[in-house]
């Protein structure tokens, strides 16, 4: 086995192994203790958190990781997005509500 192929593996394992720790530990932690209301509540809010996190760094972050406010394009599906969320509540509808907007957007612009 070459040294280039070691590396991969090296790679992989610990890849593995990151991924494994953030799983394993809580719950080895939490299946001996009852988790308090309060953090099953708090962790109710972690999907939109994270969604929410995703979804600014692409308004306003450009290519070359600048804070920019020139995203139109992005700002208009992201507000067609709000709009849809707000009354179906879909998750799914949202994102490819969302997914279809920026490439409309896309287009028109190329096209201009």
């Amino acid at each position: 086995m070459d040294a280039e192929t070691k590396r991969h593996l090296m790679i992989v394992f610990f890849g593995m192994i990151a991924a494994l720790i953030p799983r394993y530990f809580p719950m080895l932690f939490f299946t001996t203790r009852k988790v308090p209301a309060w953090f099953n509540e708090w962790m109710n809010y972690m999907p939109v958190a994270l969604f929410t996190s995703l979804i600014a760094k692409d308004l306003f972050v450009d290519h070359s990781y600048h804070v920019t406010l020139g995203n139109y394009n992005m700002y208009l599906a992201a507000l067609i997005v709000v709009i849809v969320a707000y009354y179906t509540r879909s998750m799914f509808l949202s994102v490819i509500v969302g997914l279809l907007s920026v490439w409309g957007f896309a287009l028109l612009l190329a096209a201009m």
